[in-house]
């Protein structure tokens, strides 16, 4: 039988930038939750994931509060994950931060959401869509707010991701 991570499978990495958190003036940054549109905002983005109909086989998120209720409200509103993990290295990383993170995804898994922060969720989105595949990638590239969601779709190892590996299927600001 073929190894999983030999196949030519279509994959699908979601990127989202966790939902609107309340200001950090009384506690540290990774303890600060959600607001109340940050709530309604992830529900939104969790309603947006059922209505495409991307189920997750894997969420790697941020341990920070906001990334942790990002995913539940999103799940709340109906969105699917077969497994979680949560990686202390999404909180503060960069692209190739990231991209270490999602290399270490399961060749099993056909669909990955990442749930992190902004400036590295926002640079990966933007370094891993191919130029030129989609109208949305200037908006990509100019601001991607909380809530920000990017859809990917690439045939390549997760192992084996790279720049330009991805073609852009989709980028959105949910908002409840």
């Amino acid at each position: 039988m073929a190894d999983p991570s030999d196949l030519v499978i279509d994959r699908t990495l979601v990127l989202l930038r966790h939902a609107k958190a309340v200001p950090p003036e009384s506690m540290t940054d990774l303890d600060r939750p959600l607001a109340e549109r940050g709530r309604a905002d992830a529900a939104a983005a969790g309603r947006y994931l059922v209505a495409e109909g991307i189920e997750a086989d894997l969420v790697l998120c941020s341990p920070s509060v906001r990334t942790r209720e990002t995913w539940q409200y999103a799940a709340e509103a109906g969105a699917i994950a077969t497994d979680i993990w949560y990686d202390r290295r999404i909180y503060s990383a960069g692209t190739d931060g990231l991209l270490d993170v999602i290399q270490e995804a399961p060749a099993e898994a056909r669909t990955v959401i990442l749930i992190g922060h902004a400036p590295g969720v926002p640079w990966l989105a933007d370094e891993l869509a191919l130029d030129g595949t989609s109208p949305n990638r200037v908006e990509l590239t100019r601001k991607y707010p909380t809530s920000g969601l990017t859809v990917l779709h690439h045939t390549t190892r997760w192992s084996d991701l790279a720049a330009d590996d991805c073609d852009l299927v989709s980028y959105v600001v949910p908002r409840g």
